[in-house]
């Protein structure tokens, strides 16, 4: 790191932290799972925003679970964003030894075939805890395109990217459309979450747990690109380390009704959040946007 600004004294917390994630990264997984719950309790009574909109998140997606059913599922959720610390340390610091040893892959012939028939191929994930860990767990044998949102710290956004680029990456800035239909075009497979409210502008309405929820529409139209599939793809916390699971390309994808495939897609989420609910980040207000005429949730 030669760029002379970042020594300056406002980067100095970015540096100490820096230096304790590197810490971090070298501590044995069950310290860090065990370390990361006792930090995400000390933060569930301090996030109370955050608390409340995870509360809300649960409650309408999981109506059937009573009040102190919820509260249990949102302080497991606490404890993996406090694990989340460490798997975040993990992608930019950990050897790939340490990866390696921590990894059960699943089904991953449905990438190494499409890779093989020269298909440009779009990796449907979702906002689950372990994700970045997860995007540098691909790299270890694919050269992956990882969309990602520039940090509002100029110093941790040089160290994210270069954490990536390091180790193989193309990393694109989720606003860069020439770049992102470039690696289709290449046949450079894209690391794809879109399960975010960003406003009726981007997305349609489709249900999500039952409830009509903005829905990004960009997976369904990367698909509509010549000989692309759609992968949906989970990186998950186990006991023993992480799973990382790939299913067979969705059937039928794109359809031409963009609600349906926003529906297509979210079902695929919603199986997977409801293996690992305590894993999904509920901390984000997904139903933010509300049809017209809906109250706000939050």
């Amino acid at each position: 790191m030669n760029n002379r600004k970042f020594y300056h004294p406002k980067f100095l917390p970015t540096w100490l932290l820096i230096g304790l994630m590197k810490l971090g990264a070298k501590l044995p997984f069950h310290i860090q799972v065990a370390l990361g719950k006792l930090m995400g309790m000390a933060l569930y009574p301090l996030l109370s925003r955050f608390r409340k909109i995870a509360f809300i998140n649960i409650s309408r997606c999981f109506p059937n679970k009573n009040k102190s059913e919820v509260e249990i599922l949102v302080r497991q959720n606490f404890e993996s964003i406090g694990i989340s610390i460490f798997e975040t340390a993990n992608a930019y610091f950990a050897t790939d030894k340490k990866i390696k040893s921590l990894l059960s892959i699943h089904n991953e012939h449905y990438l190494t075939q499409a890779i093989k028939n020269k298909q440009s191929v779009v990796l449907l994930s979702g906002h689950f805890m372990p994700l970045m860990l997860g995007g540098r767990a691909l790299l270890l044998k694919h050269h992956i395109a990882n969309i990602y949102r520039p940090q509002n710290n100029l110093l941790f956004d040089v160290i994210m990217r270069r954490a990536y680029e390091d180790h193989g990456a193309t990393m694109i800035k989720a606003k860069d459309i020439k770049s992102l239909l470039k690696a289709i075009k290449n046949k450079l497979p894209i690391w794809y979450a879109p399960d975010q409210d960003l406003g009726v502008d981007k997305c349609v309405f489709a249900p999500f747990f039952d409830i009509q929820t903005a829905t990004v529409s960009a997976t369904a139209r990367l698909a509509k690109y010549e000989n692309t599939v759609v992968i949906p793809f989970f990186f998950n916390r186990t006991e023993s380390g992480y799973s990382m699971n790939f299913e067979a390309p969705i059937d039928n994808y794109p359809n031409s009704d963009a609600t349906i495939s926003a529906t297509i897609t979210n079902k695929i989420l919603e199986t997977q959040i409801l293996k690992y609910p305590e894993q999904y980040l509920w901390i984000h207000k997904r139903f933010k946007t509300r049809p017209e005429g809906e109250s706000d949730f939050y």
